[in-house]
């Protein structure tokens, strides 16, 4: 039986333990005088270990912090050296690819006095609005823009300027912008239903089913018809260091289906590459041995670009036994019955000067830029040439893809060098000698668009310098001429003013100069419907001739505006005659219409089997390891380039969109956001190909 616990002796052992609280206390429940801890004699134990628990922690805790804050400044550091060394390499490379550019061959028009003068105005421009947004944004933080202050309240040296400026700015500076403004709407809306009339014009030529109808047809194989009743065709091939496309275009025209003792063939190379020349020779020979009537013309004095080549080989003795010229470029390939689908309307219109046929291009899918192309190009010729051509029998002629009657070639001057632009130059030179013009809608002809955005910003300098030339040299001539008034102001008016000088002109001024202005002087302002809703209209417009395009609607407004700086600095330069206004710089061609684009076409189209074998013959024969040599070249020479033009517009729009989020003008900013968004993506060189 065990005894029973003496709780009295256990509390009386308790009490003196606690107050008789020994130095040595033992850690364990077995001694161990290894494991001791000295106590001082005063105080709680579990106090005393607390304390020096959390004393030690917190030491401990302090010199890791001090060690990770050092770290982490060490590696914030290294980050902002890091980025303002990439900062200041981009710089330098971007110094230095502006700085290159105009000294390179290809980029004569970047090293032209006018487009310096043009980049400085921009630049000052540039400057200029950014220092108003910092301007703006001190007042804005200030809390002026709920409270403007006026010039007997205004306290301190910032605030009586900001006074001054609300004064200048409401008074002598918004009036005139505004005035400039409204001018550029009116202009804008003319130009509006100007495109309205010409797409109720199209509707009507689709609904009636308008389109020239020859009085004879050329049908059946030209082997078992008398070579008498075909005449006498010259078909020239001008071309210029063109190595990517010489052979199918040659091939292309070698192949039609023509007698051959009626047909010639004048390859006209301008090349000054010798390899090059070479290359086309031995082409040309290559058809000559085939039992084609081909010529090599290679001129020893080149002057005059594309006119004087033409003008030299219409100066040769044999010309005169020709009737008929047809004129393609070096990446055109006519399909095999070309010439029988033209020829003919000449039969019974004795007054009848060019027959011109409609492009169609092979890489228009190939990126972005050449679908955007190809909505313009669409648009002009299913709309604006067939409109006038069923109408007016008039348009400019479009330098190749067309049959011209050599007879109103001579009666109208022949080719002239005065204008970049001799093919419109002879157009209207003819229109107003009263030859007409016919244009077939169905009758393509393969070509290729520029896919990278410097060959397609060359093209468009000289497509809309050239225009401006032309109109100051043949205004007096115009007005002379015996055609009729309506034709006259036709020529004045639509043709050359509306749609070649104030189309580039409002488009330049009314969204890249004025819109941003009038952030910044918010006295003078654009209406949303001019800056979104009319622009959008006529967006739709445009591209109803190519449907499958409308997914490209909002890029294609964008750009548009993009391209206007390009198209008003070469307006300006061939009105006003500035160096750049006479530059030629040839497109650069990539050979995407290559032999196998040939073939399918030919094959769609052709309903003969003895065209397709002839044309599988040519292609197979025509080099295609020359051309894959030529690619992989391409290939390994591309490069981004900087337009230092694009690029300072894009801060521009951009700098001018930060300032309408502080009014809080919704479609204003969206709209300056992205069309400067799409400034910079061009100036940089993202839309297209890179091309060396």
């Amino acid at each position: 039986m065990s005894k029973t616990p003496n709780y009295e002796f256990q509390e009386w052992w308790n009490k003196e333990r606690e107050k008789n609280q020994g130095l040595f206390i033992e850690k364990s429940e077995n001694p161990n005088w290894s494991n001791v801890e000295i106590r001082s004699p005063t105080g709680f134990e579990e106090e005393g270990d607390d304390d020096r628990t959390v004393g030690k922690e917190r030491s401990r805790n302090a010199r890791q912090l001090s060690f990770v804050c050092l770290l982490k400044f060490q590696q914030a550091a290294n980050c902002l050296a890091w980025i303002t060394n990439g900062f200041l390499s981009l710089i330098r490379t971007a110094n230095r690819r502006i700085s290159s550019s105009p000294s390179s061959p290809s980029s004569n028009l970047a090293s032209s006095p006018s487009e310096s003068r043009f980049y400085r105005v921009i630049k000052v421009f540039l400057i200029l609005v950014i220092c108003l947004l910092l301007f703006e944004l001190v007042a804005y933080f200030k809390g002026w823009h709920f409270s403007p202050p006026s010039m007997a309240s205004a306290v301190g040296f910032v605030e009586l300027v900001y006074a001054n400026w609300l004064t200048i700015r409401a008074d002598y500076l918004a009036p005139p912008l505004q005035t400039l403004a409204n001018v550029c709407i009116v202009l804008f809306l003319i130009q509006s239903v100007d495109r309205i009339v010409l797409i109720l014009g199209c509707f009507w030529i689709k609904f009636r089913r308008l389109k020239p109808v020859p009085l004879v047809e050329f049908t059946g194989d030209v082997e078992d018809q008398n070579a008498e009743d075909y005449p006498m065709v010259l078909i020239q091939i001008p071309m210029c260091n063109e190595k990517e496309v010489y052979q199918q275009s040659i091939a292309a025209v070698c192949i039609q289906d023509w007698p051959r003792e009626r047909m010639l063939v004048q390859v006209l190379d301008d090349s000054d590459d010798l390899d090059v020349q070479q290359l086309i020779k031995s082409e040309v020979q290559k058809w000559q041995q085939k039992g084609v009537r081909i010529l090599y013309r290679h001129r020893l004095i080149r002057t005059g670009y594309k006119a004087g080549n033409l003008k030299s080989a219409m100066g040769c003795d044999y010309v005169k036994d020709y009737e008929f010229v047809a004129i393609f470029d070096a990446d055109f390939q006519p399909t095999p019955d070309f010439l029988k689908k033209t020829i003919p309307h000449f039969k019974g219109n004795e007054d009848l000067a060019l027959v011109q046929t409609r492009w169609a291009f092979v890489n228009k899918d190939e990126n972005l830029l050449t679908r955007l192309q190809n909505i313009n190009l669409s648009f002009h010729f299913e709309v604006e040439q067939q409109v006038n051509g069923i109408f007016i029998n008039f348009f400019g002629f479009n330098g190749t893809a067309g049959v011209w009657r050599i007879k109103a070639l001579e009666e109208s001057g022949g080719w002239l060098e005065r204008t970049t632009v001799e093919d419109m130059d002879i157009a209207v030179r003819a229109h107003l000698c009263g030859w007409k013009f016919i244009y077939l809608n169905d009758v393509k002809c393969l070509c290729e668009l520029p896919e990278s955005y410097g060959a397609y910003k060359k093209q468009q300098h000289r497509w809309h310098s050239g225009p401006m030339q032309l109109f100051r040299l043949c205004f007096v001539d115009i007005l002379r001429s015996k055609i009729s008034f309506a034709k006259k102001a036709n020529l004045i008016f639509l043709f050359f003013l509306l749609r070649k000088l104030v189309l580039p002109f409002y488009s330049f001024t009314l969204f890249c100069i004025i819109l941003p202005l009038t952030m910044f002087l918010p006295e003078a302002h654009l209406p949303a419907w001019v800056v979104c809703y009319v622009p959008g209209l006529m967006s739709v417009l445009n591209i109803l001739p190519a449907p499958r395009s409308f997914p490209f609607i909002v890029p294609y407004l964008l750009f548009e505006n993009t391209m206007s700086v390009t198209k008003f600095n070469a307006m300006i330069s061939g009105l006003f005659r500035l160096g750049s206004s006479y530059e030629w710089v040839v497109t650069k061609k990539l050979g995407r219409s290559s032999e196998a684009d040939l073939i399918a076409f030919a094959e769609k189209e052709s309903d003969t089997q003895e065209v397709t074998t002839s044309i599988h013959r040519s292609s197979s024969e025509s080099g295609l390891a020359e051309l894959s040599k030529i690619e992989m070249t391409k290939k390994a020479g591309k490069r981004n380039r900087l337009y230092r033009k694009e690029l300072a517009l894009a801060f521009i729009l951009l700098t001018a969109s930060a300032r309408s989020l502080l009014s809080a003008q919704g479609i204003h900013f969206y709209f300056l956001l992205f069309q400067g968004i799409t400034f910079l993506i061009v100036g940089l060189d993202l839309i297209g190909e890179q091309v060396s």
